[in-house]
């Protein structure tokens, strides 16, 4: 299989606090990562809903790349996400509704699909546990977005919308809205794994990701200790991966590199992916893959380290002294 996707975290943004995590006043960005932002990139074909020539005369490295970022806010670009209803407690069956709103206020009714579906509904305790990707469906008279939901737990938990409008020369966005769940809990504190079981399914991940600089990562499929090759299309790809960043839940939404696979087609049991994180710290993975028709997620834990481009003057001075 092909190198994968190019992962570019949008840090800086959603104020969720994580036990351990790191401030957003004391992440370092690297200049090359601000260069990139600036620039408007976006690996995965969503666009970048930021137009670096609109930003003000006298604006920051900082303050363009905080502009570009997606999945930080309620509203970007004109569009706005309503308040979700959901169920107000766990264990209670329901629906989970929301509406895009465009600058009049009117309801947006036309999106243009990206990997297979007109919009992707990511959601997850503040914590990064509870993770669920889904696809809801859209009442084209009224605008609203709806699907069953019914939570496993209590707690924060963050919504995100992550679409293109169908509208000329729109730019795709990741809107969200925060939910809160009623009942006791008890966060969890993510710690570093490498290792995912689930469903039968051991998935392995290999690959270190260093801030600021390009890293390999390869995901490796099993089943009953044997290579996974069955690995089927899911929404346009074999492997489909969003990444979390700890502390603030920055979000990407991206898949694996490479031509869109063919009916019928499969692969496996590897699966690559080029990551490049914005800062050193604690990022959340969720690996979604599909075998006899139906779709998994491997959830991992990994620590970009620092570079020596990135590393505060007094710890590479330290350092030289050893």
């Amino acid at each position: 299989m092909k190198t994968g996707t190019r992962l570019t975290v949008y840090g800086l943004g959603l104020v969720v606090a994580f036990g351990g995590a790191f401030g957003i006043s004391q992440a370092v960005i690297p200049s090359s990562v601000v260069s990139d932002w600036a620039k408007g990139t976006e690996s995965n074909g969503h666009g970048n809903g930021h137009d670096p020539a609109a930003a003000p005369a006298n604006a920051k490295p900082a303050d363009t790349a905080a502009d570009s970022l997606k999945g930080l806010s309620l509203g970007q670009g004109g569009y706005v996400i309503s308040p979700v209803k959901a169920p107000a407690q766990a264990k209670q069956q329901g629906q989970l509704s929301f509406t895009i709103r465009d600058a009049t206020g009117a309801p947006v009714t036309h999106f243009k699909t990206a990997h297979e579906k007109d919009l992707h509904l990511i959601v997850t305790r503040s914590d990064g546990s509870q993770f669920r990707h889904v696809h809801p469906v859209l009442d084209k008279e009224s605008g609203t977005w709806t699907t069953p939901w019914e939570w496993d737990a209590a707690g924060s938990y963050r919504v995100f919308a992550d679409f293109t409008p169908a509208a000329e020369n729109a730019q795709g966005l990741t809107l969200t809205r925060t939910v809160q769940v009623a009942g006791e809990f008890t966060p969890v504190a993510p710690q570093p794994s490498r290792v995912a079981q689930v469903d039968g399914f051991t998935v392995t991940l290999d690959g270190d990701l260093a801030a600021g600089t390009s890293s390999k990562l390869k995901l490796n499929v099993a089943r009953d200790g044997k290579p996974v090759t069955t690995l089927e299309p899911y929404l346009g790809a074999f492997g489909h991966l969003v990444a979390l960043r700890e502390g603030d839940l920055a979000y990407l939404h991206v898949h694996a590199e490479g031509e869109e696979p063919q009916p019928g087609q499969t692969s496996g049991p590897e699966i690559a992916f080029a990551a490049e994180a914005p800062t050193a710290g604690r990022y959340l993975l969720y690996l979604d893959f599909q075998v006899d028709g139906k779709v998994r997620t491997a959830e991992f834990v990994v620590d970009a380290a620092p570079t020596a481009e990135n590393q505060a003057p007094d710890d590479a001075a330290h350092q030289g002294g050893h």
